[in-house]
């Protein structure tokens, strides 16, 4: 038999005979890890323990200390489990697909009868039966012809679609849960009883079409989640209250922020208390962008297809488009515009305007630019996924040598925004050369090479992302982790020598020639939309005080201090504090309520021994005790409160 040569993560190599799984491996390594392993890394293919090895390779063992792995298989196993536990509950329901997702998984069903949230308790403990039984999980490889006829034989129409689907040459590995079968690649753990049964839980059902196609059956899609430990599901879950608790729709509607309805799709209603954050933001931006040398522009939202064929993005981003048609004097055919999606483009003709010279380089060149590209109705999501956006856009015009300096520049002014918005940690992913590409490799290492020294020049670690760049370049994805560990990617800064070159951008560099700048796409908040939904989520609703819409409430307690009330809201407004009145006929207890939903960050009551000394009840938000303070001290004090960080 032949020979083949494992070489183990401690660099040491072991002969074997061609077609030992990587259980045996494991074992033969030693008894302990025998029976401790889950899986193994072969060449970089997950593979699982039954599966032969046929060729020299790599090779790793996985026990479940190793998570990502672990986490893998177990949710894995519990698609299958789930899908089991349901056909013996209700044996007509046909199986469809289930695979792994973040922090869990699903399995898609075709019942006739809906689930009904009761039903997961139901399907849960059977789960729970299944896993105590320690049924073995075997797996074969089969022909075609053998395998639909198997599921022809079941009445399972999906899964002899999905292998009608499959390319010929791709094997076909059948699972077995105990009895149970279901087509799949793979890998899984060895028997039903390696799944914690105590950390998992089934979470939602959903409507789901069969291949995501509206004109195919709609199917039932049953959520779980699961983890390696019933304390990681305990905080996952805690999380996820939290989250809920969090959620900037819930707050938006509390604070009286924004609306949304489907006269307009994916675009925000803002309200009064909503536009004052949104304008708050956006004046902050402005000064910090004009400090660190951008010129603004604006630039039209409605924009004719030629632009759009000769930047590159009618072919690759149309159908994420709004299309205009508009009759051009009656002509015979109608003028075919669009609505931007981005600003890019028409920074160029900025830029082009004019003879420029290396001397004008960089040019950093900034837009709060109104956007606006389809999303599937599906995918918006309250003011974090929205189909008409405004985005703190900004390109930098600069030679190739200058891409560096402009890179760590770009990553100290967002470190100052991020710190200022109280986002204190963040994280650099570097997306490097995907396959399909423009530009020579010297040129993608040059820009590469840049990209990451600007990061260590500006005193960050960063984690590559091999091959997700752009096909014309190389970026940097900043991404915030918030109070409760979610990761929102934000922030970005992206090179790009292509647009230039489309769409003919010239300076004439020392030598007197004309040459092609380069071009860094960067964003420091990205959406304003979105990003005031995570800043919203960040605070629970209690934001910053400087960017609070309402930042104090002046509430009596008696009508004998409706003139004290209105004499201290104009002293606040006088030093700069968003300041309003409540001399409604309620008791005192009734408005801290009412303001404390609504986040007010500080309430002051006032009542006839503050009038006499005239001083104010101080109540914060989130604080159950209150303080008596001057009216003059506690003026200072919200005045420096109130004033935008970048000011103090």
């Amino acid at each position: 038999m032949a020979q083949i040569s494992l070489t183990l993560p401690d660099g040491n190599s072991r002969q074997y005979d061609a077609g030992i799984t990587a259980g045996e491996v494991a074992a033969d390594i030693s008894k302990s890890l025998g029976k401790k392993a889950i899986s193994a890394t072969v060449n970089g293919v997950h593979y699982d323990l039954a599966w032969p090895i046929e060729a020299d390779a790599s090779i790793a063992i996985h026990t479940m200390a190793d998570e990502e792995q672990a986490n893998e298989l177990v949710r894995h196993d519990l698609a299958h489990i789930m899908a089991r536990a349901v056909q013996e509950i209700w044996p007509d329901t046909k199986v469809t697909i289930g695979p792994v997702i973040k922090d869990g998984w699903y399995y898609d069903f075709d019942r006739e009868e809906p689930f009904t949230p009761e039903d997961l308790g139901l399907i849960e403990k059977k789960m729970k039966e299944i896993i105590n039984k320690r049924d073995p999980v075997r797996t074969e490889v089969w022909d075609r012809a053998r395998a639909i006829k198997h599921y022809e034989d079941l009445n399972e129409p999906y899964k002899v679609e999905l292998i009608e689907a499959i390319p010929g040459d791709e094997p076909l590995r059948m699972y077995w849960h105990g009895d149970w079968q279901d087509l799949c690649r793979g890998p899984h753990l060895q028997h039903t009883g390696q799944v914690p049964g105590d950390a998992f839980k089934l979470m939602s059902i959903a409507g789901a079409y069969w291949r995501g196609d509206s004109s195919r059956a709609m199917l039932q899609r049953i959520y779980g989640v699961a983890f390696t430990g019933k304390e990681k599901l305990r905080a996952h879950l805690n999380m996820l209250e939290e989250a809920a608790k969090r959620d900037h729709r819930k707050l938006g509607k509390e604070m009286g922020l924004f609306h949304m309805q489907e006269e307009a799709p994916g675009q925000v209603f803002w309200h009064p208390n909503g536009w004052r954050i949104y304008t708050t933001l956006q004046d902050y931006m402005r000064r910090m962008q004009d400090r660190d040398g951008y010129v603004e522009v604006n630039t039209p939202q409605v924009v004719d297809r030629k632009l759009w064929e000769k930047s590159g993005h009618w072919d690759k981003y149309q159908e994420n488009m709004f299309i205009v048609e508009v009759d051009e004097d009656h002509a015979r055919e109608k003028a075919v515009n669009a609505l931007k999606p981005m600003n890019c483009p028409c920074h160029v003709q900025v830029f082009n305007q004019g003879l420029k010279s290396y001397r004008d380089l960089p040019l950093r060149m900034a837009e709060f630019g109104s956007c606006a590209r389809y999303e599937p109705s599906g995918a918006l999501h309250g003011i974090m996924r929205v189909r008409g956006f405004t985005q703190d856009d900004g390109h930098i015009f600069c030679a190739e040598d200058q891409i560096t300096s402009e890179t760590a520049k770009f990553i100290a002014f967002l470190s100052k925004v991020y710190a200022d918005l109280g986002f204190e940690n963040w994280t650099i992913k570097l997306s490097t050369r995907p396959e399909k590409r423009i530009g020579s490799d010297e040129t993608w290492d040059h820009m590469e090479q840049a990209l990451g020294d600007a990061c260590k020049a500006a005193g960050y670690d960063f984690e590559v992302l091999e091959g997700e760049g752009a096909f014309y370049g190389p970026k940097l994805e900043f991404t915030l982790t918030d109070a409760i560990g979610r990761n929102w990617q934000c922030g970005t800064l992206q090179v790009d020598a292509n647009l230039p070159e489309r769409l003919e951008a010239s300076f004439i560099g020392q030598d007197g020639n004309k040459h092609r700048p380069v071009m860094l796409h960067r964003a420091t908040l990205g959406s304003f939309e979105r990003f005031i939904g995570i800043l919203i989520e960040e605070h629970a609703g209690k934001l910053p005080f400087w960017i609070a819409p309402r930042q104090v409430v002046v509430a009596s307690i008696t009508s004998e201090a409706d003139d004290y009330v209105a004499e201290v809201v104009e002293t606040l407004k006088a030093a700069g504090v968003r300041a309003e009145a409540d001399m409604r006929n309620e008791k005192i207890n009734y408005k801290v309520r009412e303001h404390s939903l609504g986040k007010v960050p500080v309430i002051l009551a006032v009542g006839a021994r503050e009038v006499e000394e005239r001083t104010v009840s101080v109540r914060r938000l989130g604080q159950k005790q209150t303080s008596v303070q001057p009216l003059d001290a506690l003026t200072a004090e919200l005045a420096q409160d109130a004033t935008p960080p970048d000011l103090r």
